[in-house]
C-alpha cells in the first residue's frame, strides 16, 4: 500500500520472467481447475437418455430400456465442473462418458462451415490453461425451471447444445438461440 494525499492506493508487485513477460502476484490465473465430478444421465424434453455411440460417430436421444440402462453403455456421463474467476457465463463443465473400456470426452469442431458435436477417446483434464473446446457454460434453463439446463458453447456464445430429428434419431448438435428465445431442444435436465 502507498499513501499518497489521504488516499490509499493498493499496489500489486510483479515480476518479470523470460522473454522480459510480465507477471503479477497473488492475482487468479484464468486457467480452468476442475473442481468435482457428477456422474448423472442426460434427458431431453421428451424424456429420452443421451447415448453415445463412437462406432457409428453419433450421439442422439433415444427411449432405453431397463436392460440397456443398466449396462450403462454410452449412457452414464461424468460431467467435469471447473472452478472460474468468471462465474456470471454459467459454471464450466465438460462431459466425458464410457463406452466399454474406453472413455470419451464431448468437444466441438468446424466441420464444412458448420459446428459439429464428437466425442472423442481420452480424458479431460484437471486444468485447462485457456479456451477450449470440451467446455460448455452449465446455465438454468429458466428462472422458473431450476432442475432442467442449458449448456453454451464456450467458444461461441448463443450456441447451446440441443437436439434435432435426423430421420428416426434426435441428434446432438450445437443450436444457435436468439437473446429471449425459449428453445425446448436445449433443454436438458441431469
Amino acid at each position: 500500500r502507498v499513501k499518497m494525499s489521504a488516499e490509499e492506493i493498493l499496489v500489486c508487485a510483479v515480476e518479470l520472467g523470460k522473454n522480459f513477460c510480465l507477471y503479477f502476484d497473488e492475482l487468479e490465473c484464468d486457467a480452468l481447475c476442475k473442481e468435482k465430478i457428477l456422474h448423472r444421465v442426460l434427458r431431453n424434453v421428451n424424456s429420452q437418455l443421451l447415448v453415445v455411440r463412437p462406432d457409428l460417430n453419433v450421439a442422439a436421444f433415444e427411449d432405453v430400456t431397463d436392460q440397456e440402462m443398466q449396462s450403462g453403455k454410452g449412457i452414464h456421463f461424468s460431467i467435469h465442473c471447473y472452478k472460474t474467476t468468471t462465474p456470471l457465463a454459467g459454471m464450466p463443465v465438460a462431459f466425458s462418458v464410457q463406452v466399454e473400456d474406453k472413455s470419451y470426452y464431448m468437444c466441438c469442431e468446424r466441420e464444412c462451415g458448420k459446428m459439429i458435436v464428437r466425442f472423442k477417446e481420452g480424458e479431460v483434464p484437471k486444468e485447462i490453461p485457456g479456451e477450449s473446446n470440451i467446455i460448455f457454460f452449465k446455465k438454468t434453463f429458466t428462472s422458473c425451471c431450476s432442475k432442467a439446463f442449458k449448456f453454451e458453447y464456450s467458444m461461441e456464445r448463443g450456441m447451446f447444445l440441443a437436439f434435432e430429428e435426423e430421420g428416426y434419431l434426435r441428434k446432438l448438435t450445437l443450436k444457435k438461440l436468439s437473446k429471449d428465445e425459449v428453445d425446448e431442444t436445449m433443454k436438458i435436465s441431469l
